[in-house]
């Protein structure tokens, strides 16, 4: 019955005018990708209309390619002129654009396209086999688990921070403190405004985000006239060509950073409203603890590009399991498809595999497809992308800053906007001169607002605290901040301090016990292995006398040297 319907499904998509659609809007979603301040969710919301008239698969597979394409684009000016086209592409920013720089924007560029690949690849093998199991996940999430979830990202900002730790710090507050200001999502009290109008609405994050990272970095590029004649590439000689098959072996040879981020990008997409910013710096937090040369991570490391490009297009194939076996939307887009299939009147529900299986199996073939589609279409549209690293620094600010205020404008029409541009991008600058790190303020802004929603929502059903510590997933996402907030002196102090021989199993063994508290039977038993390897481990601490462990010390080395 499966393979039937597999096949009808497939018939469905095989026509050539599908497929132009589909390849149409992969394009579509490249380039509104590539544009900063014009979101994946305006493209689709451009694109909604023009789907009325066409057959729910049809129009379901071109908003696809829209969604994947667009989710992908971001990376172009990511990595080439250091502005993420999409808040899905902040992290990838981080070393994309140094990797640029450093003359290699064809292998940054490479790494960016075949990790997206993957990623998408295997969020959509997961959405065929695990659709209605996963999609359960997301429906056992209550305020409070969604609030600490955003707490354990926020603390990904001491890591962001590097050796600037206080900076760093320093920087995510002050990223938190913009969040506040306006009104209140929840209740509508205005707070910071200072009796302006303009100050009540909020600092919008498009261009706070562009004003920080964009006109900042302008700022610095032609700060002097010798620099602004330089070209964006720091080497004068740079290869236009794509490096597919290096930066495919790359990725391929970091299968456990792609795999790893894939499913974080996966599981974030199955939460509702959580999405790919947030998904994308998860990974990029991760693929940084994990690696054993963390210092890397900033000056144009592979790895800190392959991480948030596979998560982030993971994360389409997450968003799309909550919707089609829940019917709740996991982010923007996602919330305009389903208006779409309401349209036609095709109702998700958990039953909506069994009930329309033709049509829940082409949204699975489109989303696979699409992955090739970006792969194939992207490849040949970087070429020229590339070329945009030997237009000298004068001529591509002018034209950068022309665009990203045109932009900024068209997105809300408010002229309040481009004065938050223009602030945000003053004190980027200054910012960036006294040592401060952006990624951190970024980090606040984006995820200050995301966490006051959900807090105010637990809040409003209970003032009493006891349910983030009752309920298994948020006591799940506060025992994971509570130890990333040590991670970064573990990570310098392995080999060396006998406390870290107790960090990995402490945090094995705490995290058993939400494992324990969820229904079901195959979580509890996947807390008791957990538990087992705890105590394995703290087993093997004593028969060394509680020595630190060799191969930490050598690694630690190995890292500093």
């Amino acid at each position: 019955m499966i393979i039937e319907n597999i096949i009808l499904a497939a018939q469905e998509l095989a026509t050539f005018k599908t497929l132009l659609l589909m390849s149409v809007g992969t394009i579509a979603g490249l380039i509104a990708g590539a544009i900063p301040g014009f979101t994946i969710a305006m493209a689709v919301v451009l694109t909604l209309p023009f789907t009325f008239g066409m057959p729910p698969a049809q129009g379901l597979a071109t908003m696809i390619g829209v969604f994947v394409g667009g989710l992908s684009g971001g990376l172009m000016s990511g990595i080439l002129i250091g502005i993420p086209g999409t808040p899905s592409s902040v992290a990838t920013t981080f070393d994309g654009f140094p990797m640029a720089r450093k003359g290699k924007p064809g292998l940054a560029l490479g790494l960016g396209v075949w990790a997206s690949f993957f990623g998408g690849t295997i969020s959509a093998v997961l959405l065929v086999t695990l659709a209605p199991q996963l999609a359960r996940i997301g429906l056992e999430f209550q305020p409070w688990d969604y609030f600490a979830l955003i707490i354990f990202a926020l603390t990904i900002a001491a890591s962001l921070a590097g050796a600037n730790l206080i900076k760093g710090l320093i920087a995510a507050a002050l990223g938190l403190l913009i969040a506040t200001i306006g009104e209140d999502s929840v209740n509508g009290i205005a707070r910071f405004n200072f009796g302006s109008d303009s100050l009540k609405q909020g600092f919008d994050f498009l261009p706070v985000l562009i004003g920080l990272f964009a006109f900042s970095q302008l700022l610095s590029d032609i700060q002097d006239r010798v620099r602004a004649r330089d070209k964006l590439t720091e080497t004068s000689g740079v290869n236009a060509r794509i490096e597919h098959r290096k930066a495919a072996v790359m990725v391929l040879k970091s299968w456990v950073n792609l795999v790893r981020s894939a499913l974080i990008g996966v599981f974030t997409g199955i939460l509702p409203a959580a999405g790919s910013t947030i998904s994308n710096i998860l990974a990029y937090d991760q693929a940084k603890k994990a690696s054993k040369n963390p210092q890397e991570f900033g000056t144009g490391c592979a790895d800190g590009i392959i991480a948030p490009e596979s998560a982030n297009n993971a994360t389409a194939g997450g968003a799309l399991i909550t919707m089609m076996a829940l019917g709740i939307p996991g982010d923007i887009v996602t919330a305009v498809m389903l208006g779409a299939l309401l349209i036609h009147d095709v109702i998700p529900s958990p039953s909506f595999i069994n009930d329309s299986p033709v049509l829940a199996y082409a949204i699975f073939i489109a989303f696979f497809v699409a992955n090739f589609l970006m792969l194939f279409l992207q490849s040949g549209a970087l070429k020229l992308f590339v070329l945009i690293t030997k237009v000298r620094m004068y001529v591509l600010a002018s034209i950068i800053l022309a665009y990203c205020g045109i932009g900024i404008f068209a997105l809300n029409n408010v002229a309040f906007d481009m004065w938050t541009l223009f602030w945000f991008g003053i004190l980027g600058y200054v910012m960036r001169n006294l040592g401060f790190p952006l990624a951190p303020m970024i980090l606040g802004v984006v995820l200050g607002r995301i966490a006051e929603l959900w807090l105010s929502r637990a809040t409003a059903i209970t003032t009493d605290i006891t349910p983030f510590f009752t309920h298994p997933w948020s006591l799940f996402f506060i025992i994971l901040a509570l130890f990333s907030m040590f991670f970064s002196s573990y990570q310098t102090q392995r080999g060396r301090k006998a406390w870290t021989i107790f960090y990995t199993p402490a945090l094995i063994a705490f995290l058993s016990i939400p494992m324990f508290m969820m229904v079901g039977t195959v979580r509890p038993m996947l807390g008791g292995v957990l538990l087992v390897i705890a105590v394995i481990m703290v087993f093997r601490s004593y028969k060394r006398g509680w020595k630190v462990d060799p191969t930490d010390a050598d690694d630690h080395r190995l890292t500093e040297g």
